[in-house]
């Protein structure tokens, strides 16, 4: 019989000594087995299941549900998000009115390189933005996690380490395994035409593509932040505004280009 994952979480109302073990033991009586088990914030614990059967689950959410000690607030088959809060520890930080909007801080750098290298491993069609003030962490949480998905990463444009501009690809660069990293900045204030083709040819193929500062990317093409699938936000600390006041800048431009960014 083939087992299935399952993601339990639970509100500790009374904490108390053998808490986890009574629960673990009731886990062991339905010979539901325990394949991780972590605190998800101060006050909830998270864990991922294996069970044979659905009834097995369905007992142990009823009697879960006469405890006094605890609240269940997940029972459900584990998500992206539900396995990563099990693996780091905390839960990835999402938009209440955009859901596909996910935020991050700088010191959860380890928890978003799990979270994009997950979404980076699947297959064809995928369109992510992320948005992040100067050196922050952007271009090398997209690197690390291009490397932790196994996929091959090219920069159509860039400053990381100086400025890239392409007009073309070779012909094994247009691997859909491959990961395109676009720079909305360079590419809608610096590219030419030629430029525009060729991100409109890998705007147009079953892979992964990624846009930094996206808003910018989409008031200067006929791309929409609808055409997203995922918009990402990373910040020094939860208060900091992102703001791309420093490129209306035309000074900027004409004496020393984005030489105040390290995407």
């Amino acid at each position: 019989m083939i087992k299935k994952e399952w993601y339990l979480e639970y509100e500790i109302n009374k904490n108390r000594p053998g808490l986890l073990g009574d629960i673990s033991s009731l886990l062991g009586m339905l010979s539901i087995n325990i394949v991780t088990i972590n605190g998800v914030d101060d006050s909830r614990r998270g864990l991922l299941l294996l069970s044979e059967t659905n009834e097995q689950i369905v007992r142990l959410e009823s009697i879960l549900n006469t405890m006094d000690t605890i609240k269940v607030t997940k029972l459900r088959e584990p998500k992206l998000r539900d396995r990563l809060a099990v693996r780091h520890g905390r839960y990835i930080q999402r938009d209440a009115d955009d859901k596909k909007t996910f935020r991050f801080v700088r010191d959860e750098l380890g928890l978003l390189v799990d979270f994009m290298a997950e979404l980076f491993k699947r297959q064809g069609h995928l369109l992510v933005g992320i948005r992040g003030m100067p050196r922050v962490g952007k271009t090398e949480s997209i690197v690390a996690s291009s490397v932790c998905a196994n996929k091959r990463w090219l920069f159509v444009s860039s400053t990381l380490l100086k400025q890239t501009i392409r007009s073309q690809l070779i012909q094994d660069e247009y691997d859909e395994n491959n990961l395109f990293i676009i720079d909305g900045i360079v590419s809608t204030k610096r590219a030419n035409e030629k430029h525009w083709q060729l991100v409109r040819e890998i705007m147009s193929l079953s892979a992964v593509k990624v846009v930094e500062h996206p808003d910018i990317f989409v008031q200067n093409t006929e791309y929409k932040l609808q055409d997203f699938d995922y918009i990402i936000e990373l910040r020094t600390n939860p208060d900091e505004e992102i703001t791309y006041e420093p490129v209306q800048s035309n000074r900027m431009f004409d004496e020393n280009p984005f030489g105040g960014f390290d995407f």
